[in-house]
């Protein structure tokens, strides 16, 4: 009787089941057929956008070609900004008669402000002039607005941003030069745009899901989630699927360059992009710290240690202060000279300033304050003049994607202690000729005690190190930057 009544009951259910299939099945394909009807519709428009706004804007040149880099926050002073001025810069020079237009959010300044400041912080004035498409829709790329999902809230926040850039000016060639992969598919198949990229770092990365996976804490991985099996385990699956739907859309690119081998291993694995991929290293001003001097001077009041590079949180500016403090601990009665920290960087917005607060906080906690100095978006000029001071040059971020400020403290004759993982570990301070050009070290002990040791050092030995790494720099320089940059993107311009 039982058996009965089950068997009723299913047979009841796939009626009601099969009763459903057809109509939503029906419904479904009438969805999808408006959706595709919707965006042909869109794509009509945006072509016929482009269209009249090249007979508007340049009637003699028809195939004059709109350039545009997609670069939210293009004022701010890190390697990334310098990148774009001078990835601008190098395409100007080869493609004179194209027009140049730079997507941004920062509203707050003018054009001329902006192009001003890149030749204050980074000595780059270029030939031409570029149109600035200013967005107002920023703020849906900023962490803080995604307490929780933040990777894939800041990448659909990318979504949007991105159609009003697309909305505002349909260029003919598209460059993401910030890392917003997700605008991607948007120009390519709704703008008709060849489409590039430059990768500063992956947004998701195979050491990202290692950290999860071993439930380890960290800046991205919170301490009561770790702590949690249930959670740890529903993070990483939530990390896998963005890491599929990220290779999915970053595999839409024409042309993608990398800044680092460490980038380029983990854009290979994610994007499956092998044909189209290119290492192009960033663009470091090594040619103007030729003329500091590499010997030391033979009297200084104090030893000074720099810092370079934007207060955000995977820099790991707490790791330096709490390194330093050890330092200080060890060298309280060995060190004739007293030791000074300064720390260099950008700040993008109030988040970073709220962090350069807290940092000034910790200095006070380990009672360093008298011996760290802030130096917050500095012109270029007084960068060089610190860095010629300067005795080491600190670097503390895991698996930092590159290391421009690695670069120019090693350019500027700095001993550097950079963090051994990433760019730094696997580009940058490597022996050249067989020689050490620098030291990388991983905890707090480790730092405390090379930089003890590298003090120590006579000048005799700090000159032989700082010679190395002044002369293995040379292949980052400007003009290796703009010989690989247009040789991997001419390919847009066929």
């Amino acid at each position: 009787m039982a058996a009965d009544e089950e068997n009723l009951y299913l047979s009841k259910f796939l009626r009601l089941f099969y009763s459903f299939l057809i109509p939503g099945l029906i419904v479904s394909g009438l969805l999808c057929i408006c959706l595709i009807i919707v965006l042909w519709r869109i794509k009509i428009q945006l072509w016929e956008k482009k269209k009249s706004e090249k007979v508007s804007t340049d009637r003699k040149r028809r195939n004059n070609k709109v350039i545009a880099f997609f670069h939210p926050y293009c004022n701010a002073g890190g390697g990334g900004e310098r990148v774009l001025w001078c990835a601008l810069r190098a395409l100007q020079k080869k493609y004179q008669d194209a027009t140049y237009v730079v997507y941004t959010g920062d509203e707050d300044v003018t054009g001329e402000q902006i192009l001003d400041n890149a030749l204050r912080r980074f000595n780059i004035k270029l030939v031409h002039p570029v149109k600035f498409v200013f967005l107002k829709k920023r703020y849906l790329v900023e962490a803080s607005l995604y307490p929780h999902f933040t990777l894939l809230g800041q990448s659909l926040g990318s979504i949007f941003l991105g159609w009003e850039a697309l909305s505002n000016c349909v260029p003919d060639v598209y460059i993401d030069s910030m890392g917003y992969a997700f605008t991607l598919p948007l120009f390519k198949y709704l703008g008709d745009c060849k489409v590039g990229c430059y990768v500063h770092y992956p947004v998701i990365s195979t050491d990202m899901l290692s950290v999860v996976r071993n439930q380890n804490a960290g800046f991205n991985n919170a301490t009561y989630i770790t702590k949690n099996l249930f959670l740890s385990k529903m993070k990483l699956i939530y990390y896998y699927l963005f890491a599929l739907i990220y290779g999915m859309v970053g595999s839409c690119s024409d042309v993608v360059m990398v800044n680092s081998s460490w980038t380029l291993n983990h854009i290979l694995s994610l994007w499956k992009v092998q044909s189209c991929c290119n290492t192009v290293y960033p663009p470091c001003d090594v040619q103007t710290f030729l003329d500091i001097p590499l010997h030391e001077k033979t009297v200084t009041s104090e030893d000074v240690l720099v810092s370079v590079g934007q207060f955000r949180p995977e820099k790991n500016h707490a790791l330096q202060l709490r390194s330093f403090a050890k330092l200080l601990e060890k060298k309280a009665t060995k060190h004739p000279l007293p030791l000074k920290l300064i720390l260099i960087g950008g700040c993008r917005n109030k988040d970073d300033e709220q962090r350069v607060n807290q940092l000034k906080r910790l200095c006070e906690d380990l009672g360093i304050q008298e011996n760290v100095e802030f130096q917050i978006n500095i012109p270029f000029e007084e960068l060089k003049n610190y860095l010629s001071k300067a005795v080491v040059g600190l670097h503390t971020m895991w698996n930092e994607h590159f290391g421009i400020g690695v670069v120019e403290c090693m350019a500027a004759g700095t001993v550097i202690l950079a963090h051994n993982s990433g760019g730094p570990k696997l580009d940058i301070v490597i022996p050249y000729e067989g020689n050490k050009t620098g030291f990388l070290a991983e905890r707090e002990e480790d730092y405390a005690e090379t930089m003890a040791h590298i003090l120590s050092m006579s000048p005799e030995e700090r000159f032989q190190i700082r010679k190395n790494a002044r002369q293995s720099v040379s292949r980052f320089s400007d003009h290796e930057f703009e010989v690989a940059f247009l040789l991997s993107v001419e390919k847009l311009f066929k």
